[in-house]
């Protein structure tokens, strides 16, 4: 994380500079950009489908962040920036040294004056550098027109994106592939695949994006539901809140809890949400009765006790079912 002296000039920096990048961004790209969001990314999806744009290339840039190249990115910044001092100030930014944490906890730094790659974590101006970079992606696919030889509708949100094409889309993937090549860059191999969206779900955003059948009409449509992997890192999150040992007071336990639902429940308002909600009240309320029944010591299943009314109604607990559904 940059000094406050360095968070407040990269902020000035970023007043300046944002204008002048968004004026060439194209529709395509959502994060990290004033006005747009995640769900408008999520939404774009299903449209496309609709429209049979079903072979799908769902993939992500392996380690983006961290392996921008320098020089190519500056020459991006150079061609929309002349101001010498600017330049200047956005290379020395690029070489500032980061303290990292692994995945064992063992911190090291990143970067550095020798570094030739990559975006410090943390800086004001980073998210707004990688989103400039992976502009040149974009131009690449409008100046050789995928949308019209391949059908190909291109959706990306930071270093994740979907091409969603009519046809061809394992010919298309090869050509992305080598631009990135050029670009310095390299897909993440593993999450990288085709998919036939009428016959396979594909995940995006944390989202799948499936064929759903409808209950009025009969028929199957392409929508969207919470993936399961959402599912498990929000159970995961509340399964470590309401651990045995945690000592703070009820009050501050349930106003926590009802943050973390309230929070879920406003990224995943999109699709076909009804019973994921249902299902993840029941589990909320079979949580929450466990850390009650233990916290008291109560030897019973407390199922009288602790009734759904109890949880939901006197301590208030927020249900993802009353939060609203599919929007």
């Amino acid at each position: 994380m940059p000094p406050i002296r360095d968070r407040v000039v990269q902020t000035a920096a970023k007043l300046v500079l944002e204008p002048i990048f968004e004026a060439e961004f194209d529709d395509a790209a959502y994060g990290y950009r004033p006005g747009r969001s995640a769900e408008q990314a999520v939404r774009k999806v299903p449209e496309a489908l609709w429209q049979n744009h079903s072979e799908v290339i769902d993939a992500e840039v392996a380690a983006y962040f961290d392996t921008i190249p320098h020089a190519h990115l500056l020459k991006c910044v150079a061609r929309r920036v002349s101001d010498r001092k600017m330049l200047h100030l956005i290379k020395l930014w690029l070489k500032v040294p980061v303290e990292v944490t692994d995945e064992r906890g063992r911190k090291h730094l990143t970067g550095g004056k020798k570094a030739k790659r990559g975006v410090p974590q943390g800086g004001v101006l980073s998210p707004l550098l990688s989103v400039l970079y992976m502009h040149r992606f974009i131009k690449a696919f409008r100046k050789a027109e995928l949308d019209k030889r391949y059908g190909a509708v291109l959706v990306i949100y930071a270093d994740d994106f979907v091409v969603l094409c009519k046809r061809q889309a394992p010919q298309v993937l090869g050509i992305i592939r080598r631009w990135f090549t050029v670009m310095g860059l390299e897909l993440n191999e593993r999450k990288t695949t085709v998919k036939q969206a009428r016959q396979e779900a594909f995940d995006f955003l944390g989202y799948t994006f499936t064929m759903l059948h409808s209950y009025k009409t009969g028929t199957r449509y392409p929508g969207a539901t919470p993936s399961k992997k959402a599912i498990q890192r929000l159970k995961h999150n509340l399964r470590q809140w309401l651990v045995r040992t945690n000592p703070r007071p009820l009050p501050e336990v349930i106003e926590t809890l009802n943050h973390k639902l309230r929070g879920w429940a406003t990224y995943f308002r999109y699709g076909s949400v009804w019973r994921v909600r249902q299902n993840l009240d029941e589990f909320v309320y079979q949580r929450l009765r466990g850390f009650l029944r233990r916290r008291h010591q109560v030897q019973t299943r407390a199922t009288r006790r602790y009734p759904r009314r109890y949880v939901f109604e006197k301590l208030g607990v927020v249900t993802l079912d009353a939060l609203g559904g599919s929007v």
